[in-house]
């Protein structure tokens, strides 16, 4: 109920919990599984002693969300984010590129996100007020949430060793870019629209274009 039918849903419109969002991107750090949030792991008494301990029980595919894939492409496009797009302080700062996130803004700054992972834990940092109103015209997720996630992994990530991701079985990688098997090599869709018969078609953009069009989300 909390996101209606409209074509601003491609672009996050609607609304989100961080705890949501939290498990939204723990799929992806744990490679397509999704694990339901717990909040309280263990109940002891005054003199220590366990009264209730809760231990997870590793996924199966049961728990699978989405291809393993489909996880390690989107974390090899969230991984660009921290280097070099609006979340590049994330790895300047932490020294290490196995981390992966996104910022996000809302509209007239009302809401500022950062919602990011390891491959052992993931972290999402919101900014705003209970009752809505604007954060200030130019405040960004990138500028006040941001720098709060990078003070939490410092300390969480302290000793932990860097980890990246393996590419699963059945992707292509080729121009720097991660694609599945089937689609690549020119196995992917070539035209949208277009009447093939009429003999329409276009050309790739050259790769000087593709590198505008790139930078274009990097700034």
């Amino acid at each position: 109920e909390k996101h209606p039918p409209y074509l601003t849903m491609a672009l996050g419109a609607g609304s989100v919990t961080p705890m949501q969002m939290a498990a939204g991107y723990s799929v992806f750090a744990n490679g397509g599984y999704r694990v339901n949030p717990f909040l309280i792991t263990k109940v002891t008494d005054q003199m220590g002693k366990v009264l209730s301990e809760f231990t997870p029980t590793p996924p199966d595919e049961s728990a699978r969300a989405i291809d393993a894939r489909n996880a390690f492409v989107m974390t090899s496009l969230l991984q660009e984010v921290t280097r070099s797009g609006t979340a590049a302080r994330a790895q300047a700062t932490l020294k290490r590129n196995d981390i992966y996130g996104k910022t996000g803004t809302t509209n007239d700054s009302m809401d500022a996100w950062f919602a990011g992972y390891h491959p052992t834990l993931t972290a999402v940092t919101w900014i705003g007020y209970d009752t809505p109103r604007k954060l200030g015209d130019r405040e960004t997720g990138g500028g006040l949430s941001l720098p709060v996630w990078i003070s939490y992994m410092q300390h969480a990530l302290e000793g932990v060793a860097i980890a990246e991701p393996a590419p699963p079985a059945g992707l292509s990688h080729e121009g720097g870019d991660w694609a599945y098997a089937e689609f690549s090599k020119g196995g992917g869709v070539s035209s949208l629209g277009l009447d093939s018969k009429a003999g329409n078609s276009e050309a790739l953009p050259a790769n000087d274009e593709k590198k505008k069009i790139l930078d274009l989300f990097k700034n």
